[in-house]
């Protein structure tokens, strides 16, 4: 009895000195984000007006969100860009970088190098190159980017079928340079799962006559579809915060207008969390374990 008591002793004192060491964290979380995460909740039904005595704060119920969505002539359209723009772009990258990462775990010759060029651009991320790239999408260069991609075959038989498929098609080739850039973190994620996968798998699979593609379909992407979900809401919400996002600069506009644009800011902020939400959810019932699902009905 006396030795258990010391056991649980011990471990009350590993206990202390964890949170010993998580207390920093837990006092910045609670300061930095429960905080202000519960104040955006109760902005988003105010009206904030700054005054010469400060800021004055009127509760006035879902106004916030009638405005946003029946009456404010911006919000709804840019939230539709923004769902245009996140879903082919998050499917893109998703793509592009299990390719790319794939190959790159293939490749014994200058791996290092290779997978430093390609995590490079996460590394000088910096507002100048980024504005330059976005720059670099104006409505001319759209413009004259589909004028030079109409004349691709593949660009003229999707467009026979659907258009508007064909603009979307034209456009993720004229973004190719930003979806590459948010490609970096992703591929490294990928890189990682694949190295933990058992050698031994392919080993017995080859002996029992199985080719690649049946060994890239039967074992690396069942195995490798945990990591796929945790990459898909890691670009979602990278995605989100990009400047490009026609939503987050309705926020930001907002947000720094001194005359009741707060309160609206916290509106739209919540609107388009719980869009994001509904967005990752959708993923999460994409990438779920259906097998799992069926043991645990039986």
């Amino acid at each position: 009895m006396a030795k258990q008591k010391k056991l649980l002793t011990y471990h009350q004192r590993q206990n202390r000195q964890g949170y010993r060491f998580m207390l920093p964290w837990i006092v910045g979380f609670v300061i930095f984000t429960a905080i202000p995460f519960v104040a955006t909740i109760y902005l988003s039904f105010t009206e904030v007006r700054q005054t010469v005595l400060g800021f004055k704060i009127t509760f006035i119920g879902l106004d916030n969100y009638i405005m946003a969505f029946f009456e404010n002539v911006e919000f709804v359209p840019a939230m539709l860009s923004f769902l245009g723009m996140i879903i082919p772009y998050t499917f893109v990258i998703l793509i592009l970088s299990f390719i790319l990462a794939y190959l790159l775990n293939k490749i014994t010759f200058l791996k290092g190098f290779l997978r430093t060029i390609y995590f490079l651009p996460v590394i000088i991320m910096s507002g100048p190159v980024m504005y330059q790239l976005i720059d670099s999408s104006s409505e001319a260069s759209r413009i004259d980017t589909y004028l030079k991609f109409s004349d691709i075959f593949i660009v003229q038989m999707v467009a026979s079928y659907s258009r508007r498929f064909a603009l979307l098609l034209i456009g993720i080739f004229d973004q190719l340079s930003i979806i590459l850039w948010f490609t970096g973190i992703p591929i490294i994620l990928f890189i990682n799962g694949l190295q933990k996968i058992n050698p031994n798998l392919y080993e017995a699979a080859q002996i029992d006559s199985a080719n690649s593609w049946q060994i890239l379909w039967k074992i690396t992407i069942p195995i490798i579809k945990p990591l796929a979900l945790v990459v898909t809401i890691f670009t979602i919400v990278n995605l989100g915060t990009f400047s490009i996002n026609p939503v987050y600069g309705l926020i930001k506009t907002a947000t720094e207008n001194t005359s009741g644009g707060l309160g609206i800011a916290a509106t739209y902020s919540w609107i388009y969390s719980f869009v994001v939400l509904i967005l990752i959810g959708i993923t999460f019932l994409i990438f779920r374990n259906k097998e799992k699902g069926r043991r645990h009905d039986s």
